[in-house]
């Protein structure tokens, strides 16, 4: 039985662009609504919780991005052998 190559990475299987996007919204939720909204019960009031977000949103795409060109070197590198 043949063992199967490597298969061509895609970006939409990267959990990172889906928490970045989903991150990025909440945060403009809370940008229109108040931070009220995006508050976990219990949690203490802060100021900046939009902008906390919204950070985490951009970390989490930047890892995203950083994540899937990896993962495309790694595929070129295997797929050349």
């Amino acid at each position: 039985m043949a063992s199967k190559g490597p298969q061509k990475p895609v970006w939409w299987k990267n959990t990172f662009f889906l928490f970045s996007a989903i991150l990025t919204l909440l945060a403009i939720w809370g940008l229109v609504a108040g931070e009220a909204v995006i508050r976990d019960p219990g949690q203490v009031r802060e100021g900046g919780l939009v902008w906390i977000y919204l950070g985490g949103g951009v970390v989490m795409l930047v890892q995203g991005l950083i994540s899937h060109q990896q993962a495309v070197q790694n595929y070129h590198e295997a797929s050349e052998e």
